[in-house]
């Protein structure tokens, strides 16, 4: 039972989900959601109710001027918070009930995620649309800790495994660089089970 568990658990459909905020602080806000499940995609952008931080701006080259979005200087087309959510709730139930992975969602991306469904009302409904979360900075953390990475950062991952440099700091290019980091990798069914969470 166990062991049919376990392949079940390696068979479920995967999508691979990065969001981009107005900064890293427990009030930031959702500015670009992402998500690719293998060939298809979502990209989503709203105009968040604060203020980008600088750093963030810097890092993501998102701005907000008169209640438009910009990235690297360039007007984009955004949706609000609400059809967002919807939108990326619709696209995890095309999938049936997929396993959310994303890279230290732990900490970051989950509990802003999980801010904006309350806000919204929508908590219950997303934690319905999942079968639940994968976090592969611990996971790699474990795979490869008897190897001389030096660091655990996603883009530093991808460069030292894959040999690839990527645009990071889009949520875009980040959830394709973890696709193929993940497909390369092939934790155990066993390393899936163990650091798998329930959302929310």
């Amino acid at each position: 039972m166990r062991r049919a568990a376990l392949d079940a658990k390696l068979c479920q459909p995967l999508v691979f989900f990065d969001l981009e905020t107005t900064g890293l602080g427990p009030s930031c806000e959702i500015v670009q959601l992402a998500a690719v499940s293998r060939g298809h995609s979502l990209n989503l952008y709203t105009v968040p109710q604060c203020q980008m931080q600088l750093r963030a701006a810097r890092m993501t080259g998102f701005r907000i001027l008169g209640r438009r979005l910009y990235l690297h200087r360039q007007p984009v087309l955004t949706n609000s918070l609400r059809e967002i959510l919807v939108s990326f709730m619709a696209f995890l139930r095309m999938l049936g009930r997929p396993l959310l992975i994303g890279h230290n969602i732990t900490r970051f991306d989950c509990p802003v995620l999980v801010r904006a469904l309350n806000k919204l009302d929508l908590l219950a409904e997303f934690q319905s649309a999942i079968s639940g979360c994968l976090d592969t900075l611990p996971l790699t953390r474990e795979m490869l800790k008897d190897c001389s990475v030096q660091s655990f950062r996603q883009e530093n991952l991808v460069n030292a495994i894959l040999g690839v440099k990527y645009k990071a700091h889009n949520a875009l290019e980040d959830v394709r660089a973890l696709q193929m980091l993940y497909s390369v990798l092939q934790p155990t069914s066993e390393l899936v089970c163990r650091f798998t969470f329930c959302f929310g």
